[in-house]
């Protein structure tokens, strides 16, 4: 039976994602998905669910919700200090939700962006095989107040079981960013390389889920090149000397040189930076 929640607050930024759509990059349609797939994947193995079924990604600030039937959700990723009925409740664990029962976010404790994993995953549309807000795109792309969205009311019934699913979160507070060498990274003179892997750069406040853009300058000599294909952490360098890194909401092609490609582990600590925080990019070969 689909059941329904009901958003009384929307929180700062929350969307529905999957692991995104993919073979639409040609026309020009972004990957979008969520911005941690580690998060996303305990969410739904702690509740049985398959790999990719969709969650809620919430960011800083997480949302108020009222669910009007029995279901079970898991939450993941950042600690937001997650409160059901008044009373706080643990990540990385089932959580039994009954009719009535409200679940609200506190306050920031690590990490960035938290996920809500619910039983057989939130039941929202359909487009290009994925479920995945994304603005201009699909008919909503964020929380709004009084907002209804679907799952399919289920009992978790307990169960003895000898099984226990191991978790490692240090890579949230984690500031090193694994990188490979991009296809323009050989333009840069021996002095560049030194210095890109030596100091430490700072997220910039108007970061976001298509980029997170670094503070600190960077001195760029290479000339602009014919618009190439970018994917979800690819860093360019602007010809004002600052540093973009695209992440999953990012365009499809760009112009500036791209002298880095995150690690997928490394887009997934990016994701979980504050603006502000410091990172350090650290090479990894091919």
């Amino acid at each position: 039976m689909k059941a329904e929640i009901e958003v009384l607050q929307p929180g700062l930024f929350s969307s529905i994602q999957d692991l995104g759509r993919f073979g639409y990059q040609k026309y020009g349609v972004p990957q979008s998905g969520v911005m941690d797939r580690y998060a996303m994947r305990v969410c739904n193995l702690i509740l049985g669910n398959p790999q990719d079924a969709s969650v809620l990604e919430i960011t800083f600030q997480g949302p108020q919700m009222k669910f009007n039937a029995a279901t079970a959700i898991s939450i993941s990723g950042g600690d937001l200090s997650p409160i059901l009925n008044d009373s706080p409740v643990s990540l990385n664990e089932i959580i039994p939700i009954h009719r009535g029962d409200v679940l609200k976010f506190g306050t920031r404790k690590s990490g960035f962006r938290s996920y809500i994993g619910i039983l057989g995953g939130f039941q929202t549309g359909e487009l290009m095989g994925s479920k995945s807000w994304y603005e201009s795109l699909t008919d909503d792309f964020r929380l709004r107040k009084g907002m209804k969205l679907l799952f399919f009311s289920k009992d978790m019934e307990e169960r003895k079981t000898h099984s226990h699913l191991k978790t490692d979160l240090n890579y949230i507070g984690s500031t090193e960013i694994e990188t490979y060498p991009g296809p323009e990274f050989g333009e840069l003179s021996a002095q560049q390389r030194q210095k890109l892997f030596s100091v430490s750069f700072k997220t910039g406040k108007n970061s976001n889920r298509m980029a997170v853009q670094l503070e600190e300058d960077f001195e760029n000599e290479l000339e602009p090149i014919i618009t190439g294909p970018v994917v979800p952490g690819t860093v360019q360098l602007t010809p004002s000397g600052r540093l973009i890194v695209l992440m999953k909401d990012c365009q499809t092609t760009g112009g500036y040189p791209r002298i880095l490609q995150l690690s997928e582990k490394a887009q997934q600590v990016l994701a979980q930076k504050m603006p502000g925080e410091k990172i350090t990019f650290k090479k990894v070969e091919y």
